[in-house]
């Protein structure tokens, strides 16, 4: 277990952090093994046991041991993340979700705002959009087709909430993210 940082972070909100160094190290060679698919079940294993030792010894680390906890609202959020998390190309209803977790819809909403600052909805939203520009960047795949492989009925839908999301539209953002010189690295 890694050490808790020196001040803990307060358990409410989403937060940005820069990613260090030894984070983005171990994301880099997990994303190199997928041109290795004979090493990726044994050393895709380690990569991702070090990601999450840098995530939870990181600045966010105490908020991260908060919300994955056993106990608790922030655990029951916690649970409901990780269900959008898999199935977060599927529609779903707030009232199914709370469900899932053991909480009143009511409850649900007001306790995963206060943990992520956004509803489920909105985490779905986002969980989609960065899924549709990893398949269009990593697979090459069209808009369309990744509109719909993550859920969306429209991809004109697709479009306008992805322009609002990433500042552009789809098929620009991708084109400059692909001419960027970090992305040549993983290449």
């Amino acid at each position: 277990m890694p050490p808790p940082p020196e001040a803990p972070s307060p358990p409410i909100g989403k937060t940005v952090s820069d990613a260090g160094a030894g984070l983005l190290d171990a994301a880099l060679r997990l994303l190199r093994l997928l041109d290795n698919p004979a090493a990726l079940p044994v050393l895709g294993p380690l990569a991702e046991q070090e990601i999450l030792y840098h995530l939870l010894a990181g600045p966010d680390g105490a908020r991260m041991r908060h919300i994955t906890s056993s106990q608790g609202r922030v655990a029951q959020i916690g649970r409901a993340i990780a269900w959008i998390g898999q199935n977060f190309r599927e529609r779903f209803s707030i009232e199914r979700l709370a469900a899932e977790v053991g909480m009143s819809p009511s409850s649900l909403h007001e306790h995963f705002r206060a943990v992520t600052a956004m509803t489920p909805l909105q985490f779905q939203k986002q969980l989609r959009l960065q899924d549709a520009r990893s398949l269009m960047l990593v697979d090459d795949i069209d808009v369309a087709t990744a509109a719909l492989r993550v859920g969306y009925e429209s991809p004109t839908q697709f479009s306008r909430e992805y322009r609002r999301h990433f500042g552009e539209p789809p098929a620009r953002d991708i084109a400059r993210l692909r001419a960027s010189p970090g992305l040549a690295v993983m290449a």
